[in-house]
């Protein structure tokens, strides 16, 4: 079985929790017997290539001969969605549109058959002001990809709304199943203060899927109840976790303190300023105990002001974004670890928290909650509750040595090969599905 994946990040270039997911889960898919050829709008050439095939978007020629713009089948595949924005897949930044009605106006005597029109898109690969406009030339490259590779795949799999329109398009031009991939939802990310741009992208991209992947029930729920998409039509993975081949030496600590981490973007969804607020009754029944703040966000500068007027800037340490080994080297070198997150999709980080032998305190909004038993689990808003579960985990070592023990052998549990075993099945699903309607 071969898949044409749509990713916008992947290690060691990464933002966050998608391309910690995509890693495992086509490191898992290789596992169960499943040939990946993974898109990205930007590949840097270190990424690890030794069990997927990964194409680098800034890398393709789109083309368009002078037959194509004048085929109305072909238009008809292309122009495939509008939103009420100024924004549309397929006409790019240099005003492909203005292009090629000027050219249907010339009529094909000013044309020749060979005659070619080629764009190569350079993309940031990020997360900024630009980034609807990459997201409507990845779905331009996307069908040049697909149109590259016909024949070489069985099923498309897109990875959260930036790479939905690539899934569609991809699907359009060659035929092939789509499945998309619900990591987190604009009300996961705004609440409810929602970006209608995405909303209408992400409700788009499921709705012209043959399958929904969710990562957690919680998020099940949220497609099914606000977006409109059919319950059979949507199915949950719990994401994993990989455990690394070495177990790599535990760092040296420079303090004595007990330290509490929190690792995430600093932004309103992961619950920063419960972190803050709880630390700041912890330290009022015990000094000893430091926290550590790592990730960046657009809460930082608010956080910091927080922290200062709590009065807790000595025993508070920002370290901002980390990645990769450091990201490790955090978790060895803490004694709790809490996502208190407004609303979590799924949440990563506590699994890898619970690997390196780190008691974890979860909020209950969350879908990892789903599938842990030994987490301290509060709902993100009782800051009483978490600061009282801090408290209790560097305090008394028998309860904090009860939950790093059953948790590592609960978290061992969780492999992306029994996961990615899930999405191998959804896979043949849908292609066997395709294949009856023919």
């Amino acid at each position: 079985m071969r898949v044409l994946m749509f990713g916008w990040e992947f290690p060691p270039h990464i933002a966050g929790g998608l391309g910690t997911a995509c890693y495992g889960m086509t490191r898992g898919l290789a596992h169960n017997g499943v040939e990946v050829i993974f898109v990205m709008p930007r590949a840097f050439g270190d990424e690890d290539q030794s069990f997927v095939r990964v194409v680098n978007a800034s890398d393709v020629e789109t083309q368009f001969s002078s037959s194509e713009v004048h085929d109305e089948e072909f238009w008809k595949k292309m122009s495939f969605i509008q939103i009420d924005s100024n924004m549309v897949p397929y006409v790019s930044p240099e005003e492909f549109e203005t292009y090629r009605e000027a050219s249907m106006k010339c009529g094909h005597k000013s044309w020749r058959e060979s005659d070619v029109w080629k764009e190569r898109y350079t993309f940031s690969g990020k997360y900024g002001a630009n980034l609807m406009e990459e997201v409507a030339r990845y779905a331009m490259v996307a069908a040049q990809v697909a149109r590259d590779l016909e024949g070489q795949f069985d099923v498309i799999h897109a990875h959260d709304w930036l790479t939905y329109f690539a899934g569609i398009a991809a699907k359009r031009i060659s035929g092939k199943p789509l499945v998309v991939h619900m990591h987190a939802t604009e009300f996961d990310r705004s609440g409810e203060n929602i970006n209608t741009q995405t909303y209408a992208i992400e409700r788009a991209g499921m709705e012209a899927a043959d399958r929904v992947i969710a990562v957690s029930n919680l998020t099940r729920n949220i497609i099914i109840t606000r977006y409109g998409i059919p319950a059979e039509k949507v199915v949950t993975v719990h994401n994993a976790v990989r455990f690394a081949e070495t177990e790599s030496p535990m760092p040296e600590r420079g303090v004595k303190d007990k330290i509490v981490t929190f690792l995430g973007r600093i932004t309103y969804q992961k619950g920063p300023d419960y972190f803050v607020e709880a630390a700041a009754k912890v330290l009022k029944r015990v000094p000893n105990v430091r926290f550590v703040m790592a990730g960046s966000g657009d809460m930082m500068n608010h956080i910091i002001r927080r922290v200062a007027r709590l009065g807790i800037a000595d025993r508070f340490h920002f370290t901002g974004f980390l990645r990769g080994e450091d990201v490790h080297r955090m978790f060895q070198l803490s004694d709790v670890y809490v996502m208190p997150s407004v609303s979590e999709p799924f949440g990563i980080s506590p699994l890898e928290a619970m690997r390196s032998n780190v008691p974890v305190i979860i909020s209950k909004q969350s879908g990892v909650a789903e599938v842990l038993d030994y987490a301290i689990k509060v709902d993100y808003w009782d800051v009483d509750a978490l600061s009282d579960a801090i408290y209790g985990l560097v305090t008394y070592p028998a309860l904090s040595k009860m939950f790093a023990e059953k948790g590592l052998h609960e978290v061992t549990g969780l492999k992306w090969d029994n996961a990615a075993a899930k999405i191998r099945d959804i896979y043949q699903q849908v292609i066997d599905e395709a294949a009856a309607r023919k």
